[in-house]
């Protein structure tokens, strides 16, 4: 299977996750609109979600397969099994100790690190009759918090037993598990607009399918592990050299590998002095993860693997090979992705959002937020493309350090920005760590001679630049010529056939210019057609 038929499985996979993620979203959105009990599920699941996002997305992995592949080949099956449970044992003890001490002390670190701002939260007398008192939002915020904490339990067992999976290049089971989170929830939401369940109900509700789902994709990822002819057993936990390795590297891969899903965690943090402000960075957040998730993911669960063994085989010419071409084709989705992203936001918002308790002033808000967000897509996907250079090498100081400046960068503009633009300032903040993190990963690669960049990457990066501009000079041109259709009075098919005309026409200029200029690899195409006609 080519490197590029493999970013497609896990980026089709991923994509299907994301597109029910929406549905997930409109939904929830529509019931809850940006209100306190929105806020307060946010919170309470962007916890546990940023441990499925650090481990399940390829941070776990990039410790854990240099290692398992090694026992692999150095001991045979059955070496690999012993190194496996002995990571399994050590990591489920663990996570049950955690899991424990986070129920009983949940109070404290909703105080202290979910929701800070919720700590100090002051009664308005004007609005009271119409919201939540701050007590009952730091209530319903600890009780949804303590439901779901469990799931992160769930999704880091998840991510070992999916890193065995992709050691054996079995990468579509990993890859959508996580679209029966988005099941569950849908079904839960639908259960509720037939119950015309209270809000706080609602909330309450899916707080119990998040828990439920995170069950389930394990035990979907373990069945699939059984299938490839593996399995682990749970042992009494030992410290082993092995253990103590995958720890010095797990640790700052989490960090690295995380870094946007950690930008984002402090900055809901920040945002919960600001009511309503929660929800907004979240729905936001939600339609620029469609191409982050399918291209980001995609490349940063199948490169490393891929890059891993070019190195240990000594081949070096086909590592530079891989990692340019990686690059290539995360610029040539997500910078036309960008464009659009940010030069359409509000209409976007409006057809997936606006209905329900989700008012129009909230469109303008969050439309804002995604803008911005846009902004960085290119740079947080090439994070993703940058870090397996690292990780191949198993050398996690260099971007840890790069890592922990960016996070820092991050917190500092967030917390100055925020009070001046609010959620704004948030978004922006984020995407100007985000380019710093994959500014200084890429130079630390070409400072140490690790990246060579080509002249076919070099030349395709720049028509890339341009067909995306002519791209967004054809969105502008088409948003004039349909404005009667994207008005907030026409109705939602009218909305809808706007935006698909939009986006259709923006893809055909695109990809005739990408196609006409060379900014796509057209032999590659070609081999990859006549492929696709012989099977």
């Amino acid at each position: 299977m080519s490197l590029l038929k493999k970013f497609a499985t896990v980026g089709g996979a991923t994509l299907i996750s994301r597109v029910f993620g929406f549905t997930r979203e409109m939904m929830m959105a529509s019931a809850l609109g940006i209100g306190p009990v929105a806020d307060a599920f946010n919170l309470a699941f962007r916890f546990p979600n940023l441990f499925r996002r650090l481990f399940a997305e390829g941070a776990f992995n990039a410790a854990f397969i240099p290692l398992f592949a090694r026992s692999l080949e150095d001991e045979g099956e059955e070496g690999a099994r012993r190194f496996a449970a002995e990571i399994f044992s050590t990591l489920f003890t663990v996570l049950a100790l955690v899991t424990v001490a986070a129920m009983i002390f949940m109070p404290a670190l909703v105080r202290t690190i979910i929701a800070p701002g919720l700590a100090v939260c002051i009664d308005d007398p004007v609005t009271l009759g119409h919201a939540l008192s701050c007590e009952d939002r730091f209530g319903i915020t600890v009780a949804f918090s303590r439901i779901m904490f469990p799931y992160l339990a769930c999704m880091s067992m998840m991510a070992m037993v999916s890193g065995i999976l992709n050691a054996f290049r079995r990468f579509f089971a990993a890859a959508v598990a996580p679209t029966i989170l988005n099941f569950a929830l849908i079904g839960i939401l639908s259960y509720a607009w037939w119950a015309r369940s209270t809000p706080q109900t609602i909330g309450f509700l899916m707080s119990w399918g998040v828990l439920f789902a995170g069950v389930g994709q394990l035990l979907v990822v373990t069945i699939a592990m059984r299938m490839a002819g593996f399995s682990v057993a749970l042992r009494r936990p030992r410290w082993t050299p092995s253990l103590k390795r995958l720890l010095v590297l797990a640790g700052p891969a989490a960090l690295i590998g995380g870094i946007t899903q950690i930008n984002l965690f402090v900055g809901q943090a920040i945002a919960s002095y600001k009511p309503g402000a929660v929800s907004i960075l979240t729905y936001a957040d939600r339609p620029y993860q469609l191409p982050l998730g399918m291209v980001g993911v995609a490349i940063g669960v199948v490169l490393l693997p891929e890059l891993a063994r070019a190195l240990k085989a000594g081949r070096m010419e086909e590592a530079q090979h891989t990692q340019n071409r990686s690059l290539e084709f995360a610029l040539f989705l997500t910078v036309p992705a960008a464009v659009a992203l940010f030069l359409i936001p509000e209409p976007i918002i409006r057809l997936i959002y606006e209905r329900g308790a989700f008012e129009p002033a909230t469109t303008a808000k969050v439309a804002a937020v995604l803008g911005l967000y846009a902004l960085g897509l290119p740079a947080f996907v090439l994070i993703k493309v940058f870090s397996p250079g690292y990780f191949a090498r198993e050398n996690t100081r260099t971007p840890m350090i790069i890592t922990m400046v960016s996070a820092g960068a991050n917190t500092l503009l967030s917390l100055v920005l925020f009070w001046y633009y609010a959620e704004r300032g948030i978004a922006l903040a984020t995407t100007l760590a985000g380019w710093l993190n994959a500014w200084l990963l890429f130079e630390g690669l070409r400072r140490q001679g690790l990246w060579h960049v080509d002249r076919a990457l070099l030349k395709r990066s720049a028509l890339v630049v341009l067909s995306s501009a002519a791209m967004g000079a054809a969105l502008l041109a088409m948003m004039r010529l349909l404005a009667p259709f994207l008005d907030p009075q026409a109705s939602v098919p009218e909305q809808a056939g706007a935006i698909v005309l939009m986006v259709a026409a923006a893809m055909i200029v695109y990809f005739a210019l990408a196609f006409l200029t060379g900014a796509a690899d057209r032999n590659l195409v070609a081999k990859l057609t006549r492929r696709r006609a012989r099977a």
